[in-house]
Parts: structure tokens; C-alpha cells; sequence
């Protein structure tokens, strides 16, 4: 079973079994295909290359949506300008993230800096965000309602909404202990340097 996100000397550090690795990785693969940006055939190669995407919409699918909304819901023509400039740097932000993460999964013991535990938040974030869009979570009654499901062995096998459950409150969990471990992280380093002072001062 996986153990939690700890902060130690070494860094932030867990650990995953070979089963919860490969669903790991085939999660991040999956929202990483959501993300992937279809570029039409005649793009405008230099709105690509400096990342404007010039007919850019609201996504229809709402996973998606969630992953990259509108930055205004009152002003339709804001928010598609924004989105022009804005979704396909998005995206690749997001997809980086994604990749990064599933490379540290190569060993079953995870060991993080500061980067690549930054890179882990924002990818179990995202597949947070879709499996919660995808078992229908809109609200707090929603989100207790899913975290009841808590036993695998009470899960059959064509039982596709149960399992996304655990899926979900499995990663829910594994994003809990990372973010707990990330401010440990920073209030073992900021009492560091109390202790140590301002420097350079007469």
C-alpha cells in the first residue's frame, strides 16, 4: 500500500507499490491526451510558435472545462480573447507537469525538490478535477458522498462509477499528505532562517 508524502531530511519522499504506480501513470497519460491540443492542418505556424491559438472556445467536454475555464463568466468576448492568447501555454504547463510526474514513478520510492513536488501538485490537482467533473462532484454533499466509498473489495468488477470513487479518493489522499508535506517543508526552512538571522547586517 502506498505510504504518505513525508518531509524529511532528504526532501519530500513516498512510496508506491508497482500496482498504484502504473494506475498512476496511466491517470497522468490520460489527462495528458485531454490536454494535447488538436492543431488543425493550414495553423498559422507563428501564432503557434509564440502560443496564440486563434479560434480558440469553451471546451465541450467538461472535464476539460474544468482544467481550463474561462477567466470571465459574464464576458463571453474576455474570456475567448484571453483564451487565445492564454490556453495553449496552458495546456503545455499542464501536460509538463503531467510527464514530470509520471517520470518520477520509475522507482517505487518517490523523492521530490522543490520542483518536482510542485510538478506533483498540479498533476494530481488536474486528475482530481477530472475524475471529479467525470463522477459528477459539484458540491459538498457530492464530495461526501463519494468519500463513503472507501472499500475496494465491496467494488465489482462492472462497477465503473464505484471504482472512480476509490481512484478519486486515492488521490485525493495522496494530494493531501503532499500538501501537508510541502508546508512542513517551509516552516522547517523559514525557522531555519529565523534562527539564522538577517545576514550582511552591521
Amino acid at each position: 500500500m502506498a505510504e504518505p508524502f513525508t518531509y524529511g531530511r532528504r526532501g519530500i519522499s513516498g512510496r508506491f507499490e508497482d500496482a498504484e504506480r502504473e494506475l498512476l501513470r496511466g491517470l497522468f497519460r490520460d489527462v495528458v491526451a485531454l490536454l494535447e491540443p488538436h492543431d488543425a492542418p493550414d495553423e498559422d505556424p507563428l501564432a503557434a510558435l509564440v502560443g496564440i491559438t486563434p479560434d480558440a472556445e469553451e471546451p465541450e467536454d467538461p472535464a476539460l472545462k474544468r482544467l481550463l475555464p474561462n477567466v470571465s463568466k459574464d464576458d463571453g468576448e474576455a474570456a475567448r480573447e484571453f483564451r487565445r492568447f492564454t490556453e495553449r501555454s496552458l495546456r503545455e504547463s499542464k501536460a509538463g507537469a503531467l510527464r514530470a510526474a509520471a517520470m518520477g514513478l520509475e522507482a517505487r520510492d518517490v523523492l521530490l525538490d522543490d520542483a518536482a513536488a510542485a510538478h506533483w501538485a498540479t498533476a494530481l490537482t488536474d486528475v482530481r478535477l477530472v475524475l471529479a467533473e467525470r463522477l459528477g462532484i459539484h458540491s459538498e454533499e457530492d464530495a461526501e458522498r463519494i468519500h463513503e466509498i472507501a472499500d475496494w473489495s465491496d467494488v465489482g468488477d462492472d462497477d465503473v462509477d464505484a471504482y472512480l470513487a476509490l481512484v478519486y479518493n486515492f488521490v485525493t489522499w495522496l494530494q493531501t499528505t503532499l500538501v501537508d508535506a510541502m508546508m512542513t517543508a517551509f516552516r522547517a526552512r523559514d525557522g531555519k532562517d529565523a534562527a539564522h538571522g538577517p545576514q550582511g547586517q552591521d
